[in-house]
């Protein structure tokens, strides 16, 4: 009975022993493992939303898209609107960044909205490739856009009746223009409008009648700029501060901006964004 008692003390002393070297075994393999062999941590990928002014928006798909190949893990969504547009999304936090191409309004400078300059632009007044006048007073575009003139023989062209092409109401072009151009008079009942530079310049560039007003960047060789007093629509001109209706180009944050919408700001505001804002046709805007 004796030696049956003993025999049956000693598995469960094996088992206790089989285990104890198991456990020490798992140990010493968890301390051989380098750091090196675990996969590292995927980083999370961030969205930029940034919406506005039409005249911004060119100029930001491309700073979005230099920014994006600097930094594959962030994307850069840009849309339109117009300058309300940017103002109020930007103020209700629907989007990271508005764009605006006017100066805030009075009533939009409590919304808590912190603006950053991202250029300068000129407003040009344009007209068809085919038209002879090829400079105006600021006083006779005024009048033009009023209404009060309405043939291009009143101010030195052919007898021929003025198509007028404007911009929408909530455009930051129109408000910049109206506010350097028409001061308290009103564009005419009669102008046809439209939605985008890109809109303005298309009815313009086919109608050999017509006038309108666009951003500098949207000058090309299908409309034809007029002077303003006898002074070219060029970006030396607006440089050295004698083309006479300039406007700046905003980013909007509500509040002070972070992280990788800050990171993108910088950008654009920094040497390599600003070469992108001067390679558009537009003014630095330091």
């Amino acid at each position: 009975m004796a030696g049956k008692k003993k025999r049956w003390l000693a598995l469960p002393v094996a088992v206790v022993l089989a285990s104890m070297l198991a456990l020490a075994g798992c140990g010493e393999a968890a301390t051989t493992e380098e750091p090196g062999d675990s996969p590292p941590a995927k980083q999370e990928k961030s969205t930029i939303t940034e919406a506005g002014s039409t005249t911004v928006q060119p100029v930001a798909e491309k700073l979005g898209h230099a920014f994006t190949r600097k930094y594959p893990d962030v994307t850069v969504v840009v849309q339109g609107g117009g300058s309300s547009t940017g103002v109020k999304s930007a103020a209700a936090g629907t989007v990271d960044i508005g764009a605006a191409s006017r100066e805030l309004k009075e009533s939009e400078k409590t919304l808590g909205l912190v603006t950053h300059v991202l250029a300068q632009d000129g407003i040009a007044i344009v007209a068809h490739p085919s038209q002879v006048v090829s400079d105006l007073s600021k006083e006779q575009v005024r009048d033009i856009f009023a209404g009060e003139i309405t043939r291009w023989s009143e101010v030195g062209g052919a007898d021929r009746e003025i198509h007028v092409v404007a911009r929408e109401e909530g455009s930051g072009t129109r408000a910049a223009f109206e506010e350097m151009v028409m001061g308290e008079v009103l564009i005419g009942a009669g102008a046809i409008l439209q939605a985008s530079n890109g809109a303005v310049r298309t009815a313009v560039a086919g109608d050999a009648d017509a006038i309108g007003f666009l951003s500098f960047g949207y000058i090309n060789d299908t409309i034809k700029a007029l002077s303003i007093n006898g002074v070219a629509a060029t970006v030396a001109n607006t440089n050295s501060g004698k083309y006479p209706v300039v406007r700046p180009l905003l980013f909007l944050t509500k509040g002070q901006p972070a992280g990788v919408v800050k990171q993108f700001i910088d950008f654009c505001l920094g040497p390599e964004g600003q070469a992108i804002v001067e390679g558009e046709g537009y003014m630095s805007a330091y």
